[in-house]
């Protein structure tokens, strides 16, 4: 069976957009692919973390896997800090990246901003952990978002670059799958932004541990235009609020766009928005119920994660021992 490798950062709290766009593609995945998913808290110390804080999110973000119906029986899941081999080969692999590669990478441009010269490395290194996290388990797929597709595309280069620098067929080329209409879920308070956990506005967003009272309040008051919902695809999408509500039921409901303005082409907003509430309370509502279940026991969920991470160590120890033969390092 192929193997999937996937994660998300413990920053702040998961959002629809992180639901739609990446965790509920997983849960299907799972049926499909030895599945592996990491909490990758390595990744969070690219920015300044309190460290109270960076714990009690790995663990929430832990809870929200479990509760959007990630099963830790079938699949594994574990913090990246746990298993040594993602730093170890991030090293190694850091040895076989030209530095002409990680200066096209697009997102250290946009986070590091006019202050370059005083962002951290780890700004700086972050694809290269990336695709050890990958390479490590030898992934063949990895779900992405758009934001991380150039990421993943450093990861194959660098994987194809050590095999032919050892002329050895080690590493798979991770394919990227980027699923689903709603890959991308945009602000409820601009259409033009993505919506983001470090959004200051909590009206923004739609947080996976919201109730059904605050979920329904968040959509009313989402951004709209004054006009009706159009009949096709092509004319909603010159209306970013409207492009992106819509994208939402559809996503929520297994539908395209085209089918949700089927029904609702020439409705004021007024009555989607009310249908829209139903329909997000009804899916999200449950799992916000399941995170704070989970999270009334840290005990289990730790017990889950060192399960995990027992798991994952077992498979990166043993493809890390390869590659040190394979580039010459003594091992005890």
């Amino acid at each position: 069976m192929n193997r999937i490798f996937s994660g998300m950062q413990p920053t702040r709290q998961l959002h629809l957009g992180n639901y739609l766009g990446a965790l509920r593609n997983w849960v299907s995945l799972q049926d499909q692919f030895e599945s592996i998913f990491c909490i990758v808290d390595l990744h969070a110390l690219t920015l300044p973390q309190d460290p109270a804080v960076l714990l009690g999110n790995t663990r929430e973000v832990t809870a929200a896997y479990i509760a959007a119906g990630i099963d830790p029986e079938r699949c594994i899941i574990f913090n990246q800090a746990a298993v040594a081999a993602h730093s170890e080969l991030s090293w190694i692999l850091s040895c076989h990246t030209p530095m002409g590669w990680l200066n096209r990478m697009t997102q250290f441009k946009e986070k590091a901003g006019k202050h370059r010269e005083n962002a951290a490395l780890g700004l700086y290194a972050y694809p290269v952990l990336m695709a050890a996290d990958i390479l490590v388990y030898k992934a063949t797929h990895v779900p992405v978002g758009e934001d991380q597709k150039q990421h993943l595309e450093l990861a194959r280069d660098i994987a194809g670059a050590f095999n032919r620098h050892y002329d050895k067929d080690f590493f798979p080329l991770p394919e990227p799958q980027i699923l689903g209409e709603a890959t991308r879920v945009m602000s409820l308070r601009d259409g033009t932004k993505k919506m983001s956990k470090s959004d200051e506005s909590d009206y923004s967003r739609i947080n996976l541990t919201d109730d059904a009272d605050t979920i329904a309040l968040k959509v009313r008051k989402a951004k709209t235009d004054p006009d009706p919902l159009p009949e096709s695809v092509e004319d909603l999408e010159k209306r970013a609020e409207a492009d992106n509500l819509v994208t939402i039921y559809s996503a929520l409901a297994g539908t395209s766009r085209q089918d949700t303005l089927d029904r609702f082409a020439g409705q004021q907003f007024s009555g989607f928005k009310g249908a829209l509430v139903d329909l997000a309370v009804d899916k999200l509502a449950p799992i916000s119920t399941e995170m704070n279940r989970l999270m009334a026991d840290v005990g289990e969920i730790d017990r889950i994660l060192r399960r995990g991470a027992d798991k994952a160590n077992a498979i990166a120890s043993a493809n890390l021992a390869d590659i040190k033969d394979i580039i010459g390092l003594l091992r005890p």
